[in-house]
């Protein structure tokens, strides 16, 4: 998805729910400070996105211009209808704000999450269900609390694979494990030592080279 694609989905999404403001999350949002985006950032075909002043009508925008839709069919990119809950976002996000409003928008603004508001970290083999956040009962992660509070925080998040290796090459890739390349060792067979391919990017690379650090 790419910034004319991404200002496609506020314009659909501004008229399906009658709302000229629409709040976009998640990776996309990027679109909205770095318009010219390397392509490595763009792999995505999803924006999730919520009517800033009628998120009762999230549920529309996902049914008329969501995955598997005929908008979705027709443009290869969708929106998903989501709503505040769904991240836990930092302190002040609101006032960060990224406006994008211009002719493809027709008028309609969206609004889309600041990048420095965003920080992935990562924790191998750690159990959610024994975090205090999570609502353990006993103060397990005093630190993680602290900045789960003044993070984005997804509450359902899924693997793209059941192995560090593989699942961190996605990660920091974009790519499935059968995209990447990396290889690992398991039953005394010997891997390559490559945690991934020499020509695929990296996150890290791709943000700087767009003047994010």
């Amino acid at each position: 998805m790419n910034r004319p694609d991404l200002e496609h989905i506020i314009r659909a999404a501004a008229e399906i729910a009658n709302d000229d403001e629409i709040v976009v999350f998640e990776s996309q949002a990027i679109l909205g400070s770095f318009p010219d985006a390397p392509k490595e950032l763009l792999v995505s075909t999803e924006a999730d996105v919520y009517p800033r002043n009628r998120p009762d009508r999230a549920d529309l925008i996902d049914g008329s211009i969501g995955e598997g839709s005929p908008f979705h069919e027709i443009y290869g990119y969708y929106a998903q209808g989501v709503d505040e809950t769904t991240a836990i976002l930092p302190r002040g996000w609101r006032e960060r704000l990224v406006p994008v409003r211009n002719e493809n928008t027709r008028g309609n603004t969206g609004w889309c999450l600041e990048p420095h508001d965003l920080v992935v970290l990562f924790v191998d083999a750690l159990r959610p269900d024994r975090l205090s956040i999570a609502g353990y009962p006993r103060k397990t992660s005093p630190q993680l609390d602290a900045l789960a509070r003044e993070s984005v925080w997804f509450r359902r998040a899924y693997t793209t694979a059941p192995s560090t290796r593989f699942a961190m090459a996605s990660l920091f890739t974009g790519r499935f494990a059968f995209q990447h390349g990396a290889e690992a060792s398991w039953n005394g067979e010997r891997g390559n030592g490559k945690g991934r391919p020499r020509k695929s990017i990296q996150i890290a690379s791709s943000r700087a080279s767009a003047g994010i650090t």
